[in-house]
């Protein structure tokens, strides 16, 4: 019986090993057991593809050009039931629902690409936190501390997390897309980071999960970015204990900071990492589609691949 138990025992590591086929290792990743500095970018709009046949031509490019890892968008909130033919996620199973985002999750699975699945938006687009303001009312910096928004987002949470939480194709999940909350103190989005985090966790052991940071309010210099003012401690974030890695974006041109910021604004989230022993994610970047402004900026993030940076997503 002693040998039964084991064996039993053995499988069921195996089987949740093969489940979490994206982990950390120290301050890198490690996907399908290989560990090292990934590559990826970002597809906001592919789970409001119709055609499967599109999704399957993305990700058939997205593995033939090695990036790995591909962050989609997993929400598309509405306030009014669209027409035929748009696809809207917040609760919908149908064919014009989620049943598109479990086709992107299948199509990646097949290719050994990695998706990085986001819950909800900042910004005001795919509805977002406003939707949700819309319906309970408040504020958007209200939306943190806000009751039934907040079971509300939760429960479309469980709706994206319980079928997922085994397919190898995820690579973590992302609580929302550059959460801000201008003018409050830091503890709103920490305290609310904590909490989901840990709910996200209570559903699915397996994989990583995220917070979505632009990666505001750290160390290193006295610009805008570098600033508090959005909401945001980044190292004290770092600190909540679900979150298994950190993520940073860089747009110099839409905060009002030279180009020449970028390199630092790496290096000074790379030493943040290094010290709280988490991997690193330049998770979204961009200069108006300058590729000789923006490849420095990819050669600094893998320079510290030793240091810190796990990859990047253009």
């Amino acid at each position: 019986m002693k040998a039964i138990c084991t064996l039993a025992l053995s499988l069921l590591s195996a089987a949740q090993a093969a489940a979490a086929s994206a982990t950390v290792n120290g301050t890198r990743f490690a996907i399908d057991g290989k560990t090292g500095y990934f590559a990826g970018t970002n597809s906001y709009w592919i789970s409001f593809l119709t055609d499967n046949r599109n999704v399957d031509t993305v990700m058939d490019h997205s593995s033939s050009s090695g990036l790995t890892i591909l962050r989609v968008w997993g929400f598309n909130d509405v306030t009014t039931r669209p027409g035929s033919g748009t696809v809207w996620l917040q609760i919908n199973t149908g064919a014009d629902g989620l049943q598109r985002l479990d086709y992107v999750i299948q199509s990646a699975e097949k290719r050994g690409v990695k998706l990085i699945i986001n819950f909800v938006n900042y910004w005001d687009d795919y509805g977002s936190m406003n939707a949700y303001v819309k319906a309970f009312g408040g504020t958007r910096e209200g939306w943190y501390p806000n009751t039934c928004a907040q079971q509300q987002y939760k429960k479309y949470i469980q709706a994206v997390v319980s079928p997922y939480a085994r397919p190898g194709a995820v690579f973590a999940w992302e609580l929302a897309n550059e959460p801000r909350c201008k003018g409050c103190s830091t503890d709103v989005i920490y305290r609310w980071a904590t909490d989901v985090s840990a709910y996200v966790r209570s559903l699915d052991p397996n994989h990583m999960i995220t917070l979505g940071v632009e990666g505001f309010g750290i160390p290193g210099d006295t610009t805008y970015p570098y600033q508090y003012g959005e909401g945001a401690d980044f190292v004290k974030n770092l600190g909540i204990k679900d979150l298994d890695f950190g993520t940073f974006h860089k747009y110099p041109n839409h905060w009002g900071v030279p180009f020449s910021f970028g390199e630092g604004w790496i290096k000074n989230h790379a030493a943040a990492y290094k010290a709280a022993g988490k991997p690193c994610l330049l998770q979204e970047y961009g200069a108006d589609g300058r590729c000789d402004i923006q490849k420095p900026w990819q050669q600094a993030s893998l320079a510290l691949a030793a240091s810190g940076m796990a990859g990047d997503l253009f």
